[in-house]
């Protein structure tokens, strides 16, 4: 699609790919916001010189995206979107003003995180099903497929990694003798990692399975497909973290993407105690703000035990 992007545009995605060193997700996300403003920009105005795009034009395209059902979170990331390349063809002399100066940001409505309770991830460690009727059956199954499943689980709760960090793992990058993994997270920020005994042994049972059951794998990542033994991809992680909240009923949220482990790993720290600048640093979190949103749980759950305890609590 880059054809009916402007060659300043081309320029601006390669310099965040190459210099900015921006992550594939990233920019494939850019490339795409500036594709569909170009697209439409064309369809109802024509050909627009890059210095003749005014804020209207602009604020036309976010109306539309509203009006076609778009949340303001994605619209405003599109709006970011378009603030950056503007700066970057505004620094280059490729136009005297920005039409994002006029461009105001739609308010999102703050939506606190979802996350697992604790008796449910105990499940999930316990090996056992929550499903009325079910308690007794093992959630995940003997044998390569299931122990890579459920490692999928442990990862994602025991370190609370993305889901982009948790497949581009590099076996090299875990360390079991000092009981931590080194993840390349956002704008390939490195940070570490600690990990439990628990999880260290989760890990030797299931590179000394993966070693028996494989003639061939990629032996650069941690975790590999059990049938192909190649490198995991988002959809199957995604498929396999929904299936078993949804198939063994862990959890009546009804979002039950990977993210959501992520989300339980932090406000299960903060529940119980842990201090909001060391939640920021495991997360990966460029900004404190970020992290505060995980606060409102820890919060009302010490105005429950309020209630209950003390004599005025009511």
């Amino acid at each position: 699609m880059s054809e009916v992007l402007h060659p300043v545009a081309n320029r601006f995605l390669a310099y965040i790919r190459l210099e900015k060193r921006y992550s594939a997700h990233t920019a494939t996300a850019y490339q795409q916001d500036l594709t569909q403003f170009f697209i439409f920009l064309r369809s109802h105005y024509g050909d627009v010189s890059l210095s003749g795009i005014s804020h209207s034009h602009v604020r036309t395209w976010l109306a539309w995206l509203m009006e076609e059902g778009m949340i303001a979170k994605s619209v405003n990331r599109k709006i970011s979107t378009l603030k950056s390349f503007f700066k970057y063809a505004l620094r280059h002399g490729e136009i005297t003003a920005s039409p994002m100066t006029k461009v105001t940001v739609p308010k999102v409505g703050k939506r606190l995180p979802g996350f697992i309770d604790e008796k449910g991830m105990q499940a999930v460690e316990d090996n056992r099903s929550m499903r009325r009727g079910q308690e007794d059956t093992p959630i995940f199954t003997d044998g390569l497929e299931g122990r890579t499943h459920r490692m999928i689980f442990e990862l994602l709760y025991h370190t609370g990694i993305r889901l982009s960090e948790l497949i581009n793992l590099q076996e090299r990058h875990v360390d079991t003798g000092n009981l931590t993994i080194k993840v390349l997270g956002k704008g390939n920020k490195e940070r570490i990692i600690p990990i439990s005994t628990i999880l260290r042994d989760e890990i030797g049972e299931y590179r000394a399975m993966r070693r028996k059951e494989l003639a061939a794998y990629d032996r650069e990542v941690l975790l590999v497909n059990p049938r192909s033994g190649k490198k995991l991809y988002p959809r199957y992680v995604y498929n396999v973290v929904r299936g078993y909240l949804t198939d063994h009923q862990i959890t009546t949220l009804s979002r039950r993407s990977p993210h959501i482990l992520r989300h339980t790993f932090a406000t299960h720290l903060m529940n119980n105690g842990a201090d909001l600048n060391a939640v920021k640093e495991l997360l990966g979190h460029s900004s404190l703000a970020s992290t505060q949103v995980y606060t409102h749980n820890s919060i009302e759950k010490l105005r429950e035990a309020y209630r209950k305890a003390h004599p005025k609590g009511e």
